[in-house]
């Protein structure tokens, strides 16, 4: 099996989400591949130029990219690619866009879309801070999803969170006049903290009023791990913010 990081574009190891803390900078996520399958290195040959977007750094035409003008959805860090295949399968009138920086979850997406046909959907295996930076025009997005994002659970590794200040406002000026930010956390903790930042952040308005959560929405799909942990009691906490008129 060949190297899935040999050479440039999709294959390149992305940079880490940083965070400023004073001087030093703090990483969001550790690089963790896993196995890679030989079918998820075919995946990143034979599928990458037909789902796949290479990192430029520069503003993208994501109607050229598409083919059409159409609404857009952002998942970040959409892991093995469930929610993002079923919304693929369902929301074929938006244009679907997913970040992850983890090899062998974009692999097995790659083959699913294939599978299904979602021609509405594209992935970048990059970081995804630095796609909303440099690629993606603010304004753009009617939604961006982030499902269960790393907890960093110790409290010593809180600061390494992906939700922080500086985040949530640089999604808030991604988003549409009338776009939706939708997160969703197995970890009280974490929804503690989620509504500390983002209730506090301007732009936006917790659609369950402060420190709210709501059903789980029906274009949000319950996972296996989901099942399992509220058989034994966990919670789940789906958080819905739109964007205010401020």
């Amino acid at each position: 099996m060949t190297d899935p990081f040999a050479s440039d574009g999709a294959k390149s190891p992305p940079k880490p989400f940083t965070v400023e803390e004073g001087r030093r900078q703090v990483r969001s996520f550790v690089l963790r591949q896993g196995r890679f399958t030989p079918a998820q290195q075919r995946a990143f040959d034979e599928l990458w130029p037909r789902f796949g977007v290479d990192y430029h750094g520069a503003p993208r035409d994501f109607d050229a990219v598409f083919g059409r003008s159409a609404k857009r959805v952002l998942e970040i860090g959409f892991g093995n690619g469930d929610a993002l295949r079923f919304a693929a399968r369902n929301d074929k009138d938006r244009d679907l866009i997913g970040i992850e920086v983890h090899a062998p979850g974009v692999g097995r997406l790659l083959n699913a879309l294939a599978e299904d046909g979602s021609d509405h959907v594209r992935l970048y295996h990059h970081d995804a801070v630095e796609v909303l930076n440099n690629e993606v025009a603010d304004g753009s997005l009617d939604e961006v999803r982030i499902y269960f994002p790393d907890p960093w659970h110790k409290k010593r590794h809180n600061k390494r969170r992906l939700v922080q200040p500086a985040f949530a406002q640089l999604l808030v000026r991604k988003l549409a006049g009338d776009g939706r930010l939708h997160l969703a956390t197995d970890w009280q903790d974490y929804a503690e903290q989620m509504w500390d930042v983002l209730d506090a952040t301007g732009g936006i308005v917790n659609r369950a009023g402060k420190r709210g959560s709501v059903p789980r929405p029906d274009w949000r799909p319950q996972t296996h791990f989901e099942t399992r942990g509220q058989k034994l009691g966990h919670g789940v906490w789906d958080l819905l913010y739109d964007k205010s008129r401020e």
